[in-house]
C-alpha cells in the first residue's frame, strides 16, 4: 500500500477528515473529531497507528510479529502500530483501518452516530 492509497483508504469513510494538529507531516484521520488513524505519510517504513479491540490487538501482534506492534506513543492496550510496507496484505490493512474507524464510531454519542447514517 502506498502513502496515497493509505490516505485515500482513511478518507473513504463517512465524515472522515484529515487534520495536522501536531506537525505538518503527521496526518491525523478523525471522524467527528475523534482520532481513528495517525501516520506520517512520508515515513519509511510507512506505519499507521490504529485503534483495536484489546483482545484482537494481542492476537494480531502474535500473528504478525514486527509488522503489528503496540501503538507507538499511544495506549498500548487499545492501539497498534501497523507497518504498511508490503509485509501485510493490503486487504488486511484496509480491514484494520475499517475496524479502527468502526470502534471510534461506536464510541460516539448516539446523536453523532445517527448523523453519520444520514446522506
Amino acid at each position: 500500500m502506498t502513502p496515497g492509497e493509505l490516505r485515500a483508504c482513511c478518507l473513504a469513510f463517512t465524515a472522515a477528515e484529515e487534520d495536522f494538529p501536531f506537525r505538518p507531516e503527521i496526518s491525523v484521520f478523525k471522524v467527528r473529531g475523534r482520532l481513528f488513524a495517525l501516520t506520517s505519510l512520508d515515513a519509511r517504513p510507512l506505519t499507521v497507528n490504529l485503534k483495536c479491540d484489546p483482545e484482537d490487538a494481542v492476537r494480531l501482534r502474535a500473528e504478525h510479529p514486527g509488522l503489528i506492534v503496540p501503538g507507538y506513543h499511544m495506549n498500548k492496550r487499545h492501539w497498534n502500530t501497523v507497518t504498511v510496507d508490503g509485509g501485510l496484505p493490503d486487504r488486511l490493512v484496509r480491514e484494520l483501518i475499517e475496524d479502527s474507524y468502526d470502534l471510534v464510531v461506536a464510541g460516539l454519542p448516539r446523536a453523532e452516530r445517527l448523523r453519520l447514517d444520514r446522506p
